[in-house]
């Protein structure tokens, strides 16, 4: 996994959503999964900046 999500997260689901591969677990910070892909999807939607390149 390229990507990381900070405690940053609200938890507003954007990403969740928009995750072509269904990477994103949710929780009271959602989390990438293994199954992520490294698209950047998530990066560029995030709303707070919380999801960073590792």
């Amino acid at each position: 996994m390229a990507f990381k999500i900070t405690d940053e997260c609200l938890a507003c689901g954007t990403c969740l959503d928009s995750c072509p591969n269904n990477a994103i677990e949710e929780g009271d910070i959602f989390k990438i999964t293994m199954a992520c892909e490294n698209c950047g999807t998530c990066l560029d939607i995030c709303p707070t900046g919380a999801i960073i390149e590792e």
